[in-house]
């Protein structure tokens, strides 16, 4: 698979769990998520995902789309995957229920373009 092909297929998989788990905490409060732990494990699963396919795409790539928050989103993953203990829940809901959809709309664009 070409680079530019993988950069694609990653910024695909970066949209679909932004989606998700935007449409995860559509409706809930904060307060909701954290007594539902099996929403809140899957919110933490997605963000992760999201993460680790923004940490895959290409550098030259991210470079040159500085729209898109790549550090942020990598560095959120990165929390979640090795510093369970110190996991801000409330900013992990903000970031899925307000961030992700103008991400979204990044990633659409970006995708069209293609």
């Amino acid at each position: 698979m070409w680079p530019e092909h993988r950069d694609q297929a990653y910024l695909w998989d970066m949209l679909q769990a932004a989606n998700e788990a935007r449409e995860l905490c559509h409706g809930i409060t904060f307060e909701i998520l954290v007594r539902d732990r099996r929403t809140l494990l899957a919110l933490e699963r997605l963000m992760v995902l999201l993460g680790e396919a923004a940490r895959r795409v290409s550098e030259e790539f991210q470079r040159g789309h500085a729209e898109v928050p790549w550090r942020k989103i990598i560095g959120l993953r990165n929390v979640l995957a090795h510093e369970y203990g110190s996991i801000d829940h409330r900013r992990l809901f903000l970031a899925a229920a307000e961030e992700t959809l103008a991400l979204s709309q990044r990633l659409e664009a970006l995708l069209g373009a293609a």
